[in-house]
């Protein structure tokens, strides 16, 4: 950091006009799984075996230059002693509510934004928990550390911005507060791609300009700002001085603007039924949220990756939004026979879902066929109560039986040791939402 930028004025007087902590998990997936076996405490971990590419990488694997995305074979020749295990979601996933949940006993106002992180606003609660916003923060993540046994990092701030910045500061395990008055001496160590909100082309944008920091943003007038990037990058500005745009919202999502479902299985394939059989499983999967959420579509996204990493979508757009299955099952076939190349080796399968509205009924074309449309939405309907009755894709779609002649059979289907490690009265689809832990008695 520059020392003109160190002598810099404060932004603001105020220290926390509004007071947000971002509570980030650090390296959630392996942190988890070291929770539960504690004898991978100190050893690289890594997950992802179903998948053949890393996952989530432990700090220890990280330290030995491991990262996402890494190939396994790869991660394995650095590290011949590397942990690696499948990725356990059901697993993740209740540590992530617990985590939440320890976050709501200090206060309501907390929004989830991903499994492994949140927003809390702990703006007037000084006099409730008797101390400074500081030490309510550290609290929280102390307990965190101290009942679920992961580490959490927490930056803490005037905006949500500056909160999501300071939590990345020093990981793992960091605890960075970034009062208003100190906005000069933290901006300035912030570089254009770490902002929250700036995707590669504002970046690149504003290098044009010659802005390198949040600093040089935040030193441009509001007027500049909004000229060159409108509304979004307005109120990032006013968010990088410490100004709460963005409020905390402890509403849980119950409605989305896309739906998509991706597949990546091993081996490739190139058997065109069994290519096929995956995307409809994807559809299947889509379409079942699209209900579960009372949405229709409008506009269908189909995309295939071969082995080589290459991927070609299409897209079409429907005469009328629909959430019946079995109704667009022509249209994907299209889409799916207009890109498949035979002989070709497929790895991912994709359905996107947009235009997606609350589903309001059917109001029908002219000439469609009522009668036919209206079995087809019963079907799809006692499809979803059947399923969620006795288990996911219990009744299916006819080219998912493809699935079932062996090809499924490969790395990415092999089960979490949570699934074969059931407690009495458990089975394979319904289990108690409780780990098990791996320690020896």
């Amino acid at each position: 950091m520059s020392s003109a930028s160190s002598s810099s004025r404060p932004l603001t007087l105020s220290g926390y006009p509004r007071a947000i902590a971002h509570v980030d998990g650090d390296a959630f997936f392996t942190s988890v799984e070291q929770s539960v076996h504690p004898e991978w405490k100190g050893c690289p971990v890594v997950t992802g075996q179903e998948r053949g590419i890393i996952a989530c990488a432990s700090y220890e694997a990280k330290a030995l230059g491991i990262k996402r995305g890494v190939a396994l074979w790869e991660a394995q020749r650095m590290c011949p002693e590397l942990v690696v295990v499948p990725s356990d979601y059901e697993l993740y996933s209740l540590y992530s509510k617990r985590m939440f949940e320890i976050m709501r006993r200090y206060t309501p106002m907390v929004e989830e934004h991903s499994i492994d992180e949140g927003f809390v606003d702990l703006s007037g609660l000084r006099r409730v928990f008797h101390g400074s916003y500081e030490a309510i923060a550290r609290e929280m993540q102390a307990t965190i550390r101290r009942e679920l046994d992961i580490g959490v990092s927490v930056g803490l701030g005037p905006s949500k911005s500056i909160a999501k910045l300071a939590s990345k500061f020093r990981k793992p395990y960091g605890f960075t507060p970034v009062a208003g008055y100190h906005l000069h001496l933290f901006i300035p160590r912030i570089l254009l791609s770490d902002v929250w909100g700036f995707g590669r082309n504002t970046v690149q944008l504003l290098q044009q300009y010659g802005l390198r920091t949040a600093w040089d943003v935040v030193q441009r007038s509001e007027a500049w700002i909004s000229q060159l990037l409108g509304k979004p990058g307005r109120e990032i500005w006013h968010e990088l001085r410490g100004e709460s745009i963005y409020a905390v919202n402890p509403e849980e999502k119950t409605s989305y603007t896309t739906i998509s479902k991706c597949k990546t299985f091993t081996a490739p394939s190139a058997d065109r039924a069994f290519v096929y059989a995956k995307l409809i499983r994807n559809l299947e999967n889509a379409f079942a949220k699209l209900r579960r959420y009372k949405l229709s579509t409008r506009v269908i996204t189909v995309a295939l990756r071969t082995k080589g990493f290459m991927q070609q979508g299409m897209e079409a757009r429907l005469s009328r939004p629909t959430s019946a299955t079995q109704e667009v099952l022509p249209v994907v076939r299209t889409l799916f026979d207009e890109l498949y190349q035979p002989g070709e080796a497929y790895r991912t399968t994709m359905i996107a879902l947009g235009k997606l509205q609350e589903d309001r009924g059917i109001q029908y074309e002219l000439f469609e066929d009522p009668v036919r449309i209206d079995a087809m939405n019963r079907v799809a309907q006692a499809m979803d109560v059947i399923n969620k009755r006795l288990g996911k894709h219990k009744v299916q779609l006819g080219p998912a039986l493809d699935l079932a002649r062996g090809e499924e059979t490969g790395p990415r289907d092999i089960p979490p040791q949570r699934h074969n490690n059931l407690l009495p009265g458990e089975t394979a689809r319904k289990r108690l939402r409780i780990p098990r832990l791996a320690v020896p008695v």
